[in-house]
């Protein structure tokens, strides 16, 4: 095997972690988002040839992440998502006095966030929680700056407004 494919193979394994983020937050689904990570990578390996050296790997695979995750929406005439994973609000919640309060809060902020627009969602999940830039974020979706801008303002106002009502909406 090309030193420099193997180079490439390890690069991507690396990337599982923050891939499987991404996939969550667009499928809601554990499952769903295994399953469009494994997909995710299957295609970029099948498809390595396309990728350019001196581009960023992480942009091309998150990319692929989406477009997969859109053909499969398509697919499936999926309209919208709804959470309804205990275990992953059990999981993400942190032990300590605020215990109760964080599940709750989490549990709201996941039912609010699957119900944010598709484009909002998907901004929202590489800037807030893969921690791209805003720059990263508009060249994986292939927009302006200012159209992710845009949208993670209008869905961090939307976020506030469901979790913590209108006050928290005008706080944001």
């Amino acid at each position: 095997m090309d030193p420099s494919t193997e180079s490439i193979r390890t690069d991507i394994a690396a990337l599982l972690p923050r891939l499987r983020r991404f996939a969550l937050s667009l499928t809601a689904n554990r499952a769903d988002a295994d399953d469009l990570v494994q997909d995710t990578v299957e295609r970029a390996l099948r498809h390595l040839h396309q990728w350019q050296r001196g581009t960023k790997l992480d942009s091309w695979m998150f990319r692929i992440t989406q477009n997969l995750w859109i053909d499969q929406k398509r697919a499936r005439r999926v309209r919208e998502i709804v959470v309804d994973d205990p275990e992953a609000a059990a999981a993400a919640a942190v032990d300590g006095a605020r215990d109760a309060e964080s599940k709750l809060v989490f549990a709201d902020m996941v039912r609010a966030f699957a119900e944010l627009p598709e484009d909002q969602r998907v901004v929202t999940a590489l800037v807030l929680v893969d921690g791209m830039s805003y720059r990263e974020a508009a060249d994986v979706l292939n927009v302006p700056i200012g159209t992710v801008t845009s949208r993670l303002a209008r869905a961090r106002v939307a976020l506030a407004a469901r979790v913590y009502g209108e006050e928290g909406a005008k706080i944001v």
